[in-house]
């Protein structure tokens, strides 16, 4: 989610995400059972079959793979795990390091324009910056609707990876800002994951040493979490819809 001019910001609020990581009840963001990170299950090589489908992740670097290495990034464990249970899915990404929810909207009409076939299914994470930023929360939320009104516009359907905000930028601003994903979740019919980093954020253990990326490893427990979301919405969509692509 970061760039360099905002690295003093980032530390600020990696510390307040950390406390608040200790502090969230266990069903926001529980606590990791040990110390020591898991060892990532080896996906297995399985024959893909059945429709093919295109999914577009539409995010930060937190879809990018920052601090990552080719092929570690979050869609890359996804696409693993759906094509270990034998889904023939490609995810494309287009996460941009750095990007707001206001970034997003003016590149979105753009990605979808030129990505052929165009997506069965899009995953949408932003918000991760604008917190950054302390950007207005009614700004956020103008940008994601409109977002999710373009897809809708173009009958894709999406995955919503949320974010929260951190406790430091007040009990107003969190209130607001938090209220984001599952009200345009269920505004706009999408399905949620409330908060991306769910499970991985304090654990040292799960991210990069900046404290606000995941890791490879936390990457593979995000990727446990997101991956049976997109499994189970690729299987509600019409066989015909991948045909007609």
């Amino acid at each position: 989610m970061t760039r360099t001019p905002y690295v003093a910001g980032a530390a600020l609020l990696q510390a307040a995400w950390l406390l608040a990581a200790c502090d969230r009840q266990p069903d926001a963001v529980p606590a990791p059972a040990d110390t020591a990170a898991p060892v990532p299950t080896p996906i297995p090589r399985v024959a893909v079959h059945g429709p093919k489908r295109t999914i577009l992740a539409f995010g930060d670097s937190l879809y990018a793979g920052y601090g990552l290495r080719r092929g570690e990034s979050l869609p890359d464990a996804v696409q693993a795990r759906l094509r270990g249970q034998g889904i023939d899915a490609t995810i494309v990404n287009a996460g941009v390091s750095g990007d707001t929810t206001a970034d997003g909207r003016r590149r979105l009409v753009y990605t979808l324009d030129r990505l052929k076939p165009a997506p069965d299914l899009v995953m949408l994470g932003l918000g991760g910056n604008d917190v950054l930023r302390q950007v207005d929360p009614a700004e956020t939320r103008a940008n994601l609707s409109a977002m999710l009104d373009e897809l809708a516009r173009r009958h894709i359907p999406v995955i919503l990876t949320g974010m929260m905000a951190p406790p430091n930028l007040g009990p107003d601003f969190a209130a607001r800002f938090n209220a984001i994903w599952p009200e345009a979740a269920r505004a706009h019919d999408a399905v949620l994951d409330p908060f991306i980093l769910q499970g991985v954020l304090g654990n040292r253990q799960l991210m990069l040493p900046d404290g606000v990326h995941p890791n490879a490893k936390g990457v593979a427990r995000i990727a446990d979490r997101i991956a049976p979301l997109v499994t189970k919405r690729l299987a509600a969509l019409p066989a015909a819809d991948a045909a007609a692509r």
